[in-house]
């Protein structure tokens, strides 16, 4: 663990004491960590802020498929084990990491204003004429994501996959060597990390929906830590919360978790909230997709009757399955 402390010189009511921060260590992690720590001091001059970094399972295991190590806290798990032991006040997390269901005391205490949330191809150079549609068949495309897998099989099965692991350099590193013709990755992450001059291709949401929370940064800390929860309170934004609400709501009543071919998307019109979901089979064949729509104040609730909607239409069995093979 390292440790490194911020200050600004004026003071603040709630000042009064350190509040240490948990992130992991990878650089898309601390770009986002610094990101929530210069929130925090713009909007209380004088708070002095220590910075705890960790190493997670989901960063230590690098030579297994994500959905083979399991899906519980795969990238959380070591940061929430340093808020319940007092170690740190609150923990950042790219909120698509993050599990719907916390551990007894933790609570999502904000979710900050969403980054593009959709997907991206990244392709080697030689394939920079293409688009995913027109890339020749046989083409090896990279991806860590069953969710991303499981409807590229079903749009483009033509196209040969590849996963990939390591953190955005290195996966762009093993595609400019030409381990793979290219890369399905977050708009977000390549943008937060000044990589989005490398984006080839958005991804339309008819292609490929994205993961639950994605672009969205989750603030996790202690229930009823009511100076913590104050602190964070004005990094809260009030449209991302009730999307993503919508959207974990969905995944926590279909029981799925990080590593399952769960996509959604979500948009606010005016007072309603949107919600589009997906479940596919690891095959891609079966791809189920519905919709739902309600008040933004009822975000929770569009959420599960979405999932209910979904399991109507065979969601459930697909889920099973896929739960059944990787016990299996």
């Amino acid at each position: 663990m390292s440790e490194s402390a911020l200050t600004t010189s004026e003071p603040s009511s709630l000042a009064t004491e350190p509040v240490r921060i948990a992130s992991r260590k990878s650089e898309l992690a601390l770009v986002q960590t610094h990101w929530v720590m210069g929130q925090l001091q713009e909007h209380h001059p004088g708070l002095i802020l220590e910075l705890n970094t960790l190493s997670t399972q989901g960063d230590i295991i690098l030579d297994v498929a994500l959905a083979k190590i399991g899906d519980k806290g795969l990238f959380t798990k070591e940061l929430e084990v340093g808020l319940l032991n007092g170690s740190s006040d609150l923990a950042v997390h790219s909120l698509k990491d993050l599990p719907t269901r916390l551990p007894e005391g933790l609570m999502l205490g904000a979710i900050t204003r969403r980054e593009d949330p959709l997907d991206a191809l990244v392709v080697h150079e030689r394939f920079r004429d293409y688009q995913l549609s027109t890339l020749p068949e046989g083409t090896v495309i990279g991806t860590s994501s069953l969710r991303r897998l499981a409807q590229l099989r079903h749009n483009f099965p033509h196209l040969q996959f590849k996963d990939v692991r390591g953190n955005l350099n290195t996966r762009l590193a093993k595609l400019d060597n030409g381990d793979y013709d290219g890369l399905i990755l977050a708009v977000a992450g390549l943008k937060r990390l000044g990589k989005e001059d490398r984006i080839h291709q958005v991804l339309d949401p008819s292609v490929s929906l994205y993961a639950v929370g994605q672009g969205s940064l989750g603030i996790e800390c202690r229930q009823g830590d009511g100076r913590i929860l104050g602190l964070i309170q004005p990094l809260a934004d009030a449209e991302a919360t009730a999307r993503c609400l919508a959207e974990r709501a969905l995944l926590r009543a279909l029981e799925g978790g990080c590593q399952v071919p769960i996509g959604v998307h979500s948009h606010v019109q005016g007072d309603e909230l949107h919600l589009t979901g997906m479940v596919a089979q690891l095959d891609g064949q079966r791809l189920i997709r519905d919709s739902q729509t309600g008040s933004v104040a009822d975000a929770e609730g569009i959420g599960i009757a979405l999932a209910h909607k979904l399991k109507q239409q065979g969601a459930d069995e697909i889920l099973q399955a896929i739960f059944a093979q990787a016990r299996g």
